[in-house]
């Protein structure tokens, strides 16, 4: 063994401060004039000794941890390394005898914002590499001078584990055998000035439980059982299959439970109730538990705080077993500044805009996205993807969409830049989420992408091919929110009955826009928290009309244009607004509780609402076609009666009449379709079983050939009090 020529100071003080792009080109086996330069870094170790077949030799220290050597060898052996520390000795393979472990293709891919499957290429990937199992690091920070892996397996100290820059791609990389899954780590990160930051992996497919916040080296073993679901779920075009959502907050819903808890319970309970799909609140990794999981630090990561990913792909499953959707809250509109995740992850900004004006969003504190950017841009999309090619997750709720597409959205004049045609959308949004939307639609059958968006936007809805007015192409979203209609109607219904005439058009306002869009009528959570008070406790009067009331706007929503959604809670007409800290009042559905009939006989309306919304073609089937739906009377203010006509595709209709009103209405009469002879009630809100007063129409009622509303026929029945009656032909 000879020793080596020393490190150049300048190659030297880099590598020690973590600020040396090609640490590869310094460390491990080379080829000298006179046989190999081995070169090894290991602080705190005594000696380090090269062991290989037939040899064994001993390194010099060269000082600060580095030990060097030169052997009169031709080829580079398949070698370990024997290191010696004052307490113990380990043999271990030397990170830097191996090749990259990321193909040129990905590198391609990424730098052109096309990498589709962005987590196999960047993150902890689990592999063999060479022959020998170990974990390939990853990581975008193209403005850094050096990255270092730190985790549990070095101490939490990176000086033996530097990076090497793959070139313009901005990606580091590297290869460290015997490390496996399960291993905490994070990149220590040299700043352009000089200064160091520790970040979590952006990639992360699991992290450590808040607040804890170090990534965690993961890989999938879940084999999954939804074959069947997965081949089926697509057979119809959403907007005209039964599209019925019960909106939950994971880890408030039943507090405690572990994702394979929530297993055993949750989808027996959806199930029961009818609904179709189950749309989770974000799932994504978040650090503050109060922010409902909106402001997202894991945005690759399932939260850890019930479970690891593949306990969150059983609970997917076991809903798909029990022949429910499964739809999640996807967050791409911003982030949260926490100095150990994205904000100025390489000590620039980076996924945030470059301009702070920009980057800065105004409501929440937190930073928006560079969707210009093509890696950020590719980041994001390939987010999508991930949640439902590696969870089959069935559809995701884009949320803040608004937020996006605006570039003075809660800005004041002057604090924004307009576009370079002068207007104010921000036309990378526009491309980021036709990009995103087109991608999903592409690579994943039978997903749905939602849009939260509460202006009136054109085009949410329409495929990114088909330019509108605006001269923009649709955004390709398959639903949007209506947040019209549910503010709207939820201003109608608190109103004192007496003062409801003055507010009539405030329900039939919705019609006027109904197929602009594919619309999703939301009663979500952001509705019964911050002092907005529960659907049931919205609504005037003694308990008695609160209740009726509530079961009443169910009845007019479920037949309603459009598809439903309903969170967690306002199904059994909680009367508390909802907590995360305890989620909802399971206990007023307690046998033991005086009043338990009154929440439950509302439980069993939505049960009711959803298997005969299921069961009729009407109220579904042209949810997106002006021909589905016809007024009966739109205009019976002082009544405060609503009543209309669906249409199933075949033509058979479906009455809905609403009564807003406190009174029995006694021999209303409606006018309907002359070729129905008579018509059977299907569904009364105010039947005793939901905790009624038991106003109904029992006999079918005949259809009479007396010309009403505009029709050939009638028929004269009695409207409950503060009541939705259906009827069907009978």
């Amino acid at each position: 063994m000879r020793p080596a020529a020393p490190l150049a100071d300048e190659d030297r003080i880099r590598l020690l401060g973590g600020a040396h792009h090609d640490p590869h080109g310094l460390l491990g086996a080379h080829p000298v004039r006179s046989g190999l330069l081995f070169r090894v870094l290991r602080p705190y170790a005594v000696s380090v000794t090269v062991v290989a077949k037939g040899l064994r030799a001993t390194l010099h220290a060269e000082g600060d941890g580095l030990f060097a050597g030169v052997l009169p060898l031709r080829r580079i052996p398949d070698y370990e390394l024997l290191v010696e520390y004052e307490d113990s000795t380990v043999t271990v393979r030397d990170a830097y005898r191996f090749l990259p472990a990321v193909g040129e293709l990905d590198l391609h891919l990424f730098s052109e914002g096309r990498h589709e499957q962005l987590w196999r290429a960047l993150g902890a990937r689990p592999m063999d590499h060479q022959g020998v199992t170990g974990t390939r690091f990853t990581v975008w920070a193209p403005n850094a001078q050096g990255v270092r892996i730190v985790g549990n397996f070095n101490f939490w100290d990176g000086t033996a584990h530097p990076m090497r820059s793959l070139g313009s791609s901005g990606v580091w990389e590297l290869f460290v055998p015997g490390i496996g899954e399960g291993e905490l780590y994070k990149f220590e990160i040299t700043r352009p000035d000089g200064s160091k930051t520790l970040r979590a992996d952006p990639m992360a497919r699991r992290t450590e439980c808040p607040p804890a916040n170090a990534s965690v080296v993961e890989e999938s073993h879940y084999h999954w059982k939804d074959a069947d679901w997965m081949a089926r779920r697509g057979e119809r075009p959403v907007h005209q299959a039964p599209f019925s959502v019960y909106e939950v907050h994971l880890p408030s819903w039943r507090p405690g439970l572990t994702y394979r808890q929530l297993a055993a319970q949750l989808p027996a309970y959806i199930k029961d109730l009818g609904f179709t799909h189950v749309e989770f609140m974000p799932v994504s990794e978040h650090p503050f538990g109060g922010s409902w999981g909106y402001q997202v630090t894991g945005f690759y990561a399932p939260t850890a705080r019930m479970g690891a990913p593949d306990d969150f792909r059983y609970l997917v499953d076991a809903l798909h077993r029990a022949g429910i959707g499964v739809l999640m809250d996807w967050v791409p509109a911003h982030f949260p500044r926490d100095d150990w995740a994205l904000a100025e992850f390489d000590g620039r900004p980076l996924y945030e805009h470059q301009d702070p004006a920009r980057a800065a969003h105004p409501d929440w504190g937190t930073l928006e996205f560079d969707y210009g950017r093509t890696e950020v841009r590719n980041f994001l999309v390939a987010n999508a993807v991930y949640w439902c090619e590696e969870f089959h997750i069935d559809g995701l709720r884009v949320d803040a969409v608004a937020s996006m597409l605006y570039l003075d959205y809660s800005r004041e004049d002057g604090g924004w830049t307009p576009n370079i045609h002068g207007g104010r959308e921000n036309l990378d949004a526009v491309a980021f989420l036709q990009e995103m939307n087109a991608t999903v639609y592409r690579r994943c059958p039978g997903v749905v992408t939602i849009a939260e968006e509460s202006t009136a936007w054109d085009g949410v809805t329409r495929a990114t091919h088909h330019v509108g007015p605006g001269g923009f192409g649709g955004l390709g979203f398959g639903l949007k929110w209506n947040m019209g209609w549910m503010h709207d109607s939820l201003v109608y219904a608190s109103k004192e009955p007496v003062h409801r005439k003055y507010h009539h058009g405030e329900m039939t306002f919705s019609m006027i826009y109904a197929y602009s869009e594919n619309y999703v009528l939301p009663i979500s959570h952001d509705e019964v928290v911050h002092g907005k008070r529960s659907l049931v406790s919205k609504m005037p009067g003694d308990w008695w009309q609160q209740r009726a009331t509530h079961r009443a706007y169910l009845g007019y929503m479920w037949a309603h244009p459009g598809k439903q959604l309903l969170f967690m809670g306002q199904e059994f007409a909680q009367g508390a607004e909802w907590a995360e800290s305890h989620g909802p009042d399971w206990w007023l559905l307690d046998p033991a509780y005086e009043a338990e009939p009154d929440h439950r006989g509302v439980r069993d309306l939505v049960r009711d609402l959803n298997r005969r919304y299921a069961g009729t073609p009407a109220l579904w089937e042209r949810d997106t076609d002006p021909a589905g739906f016809s007024w009966i009377d739109g205009d019976a203010a002082d009544d405060n009666v609503f009543s209309f006509l669906r249409h199933a595709a075949d033509g058979t209709p479906l009455v809905s009449v609403t009564n807003f009103s406190p009174v029995v209405r006694h021999a209303y009469r409606l006018g309907v379709p002359g070729h129905v002879p008579a018509w059977d009630e299907v569904l009364n809100t105010d039947a005793l079983r939901y905790g009624g007063s038991g106003v109904t129409n029992p006999e079918p009622l005949k259809s009479e050939p007396v010309p009403w509303n505009g029709r050939e026929a009638s028929l004269v029945a009695v409207l409950p009090p503060l009541a939705t009656v259906w009827f069907l032909p009978a």
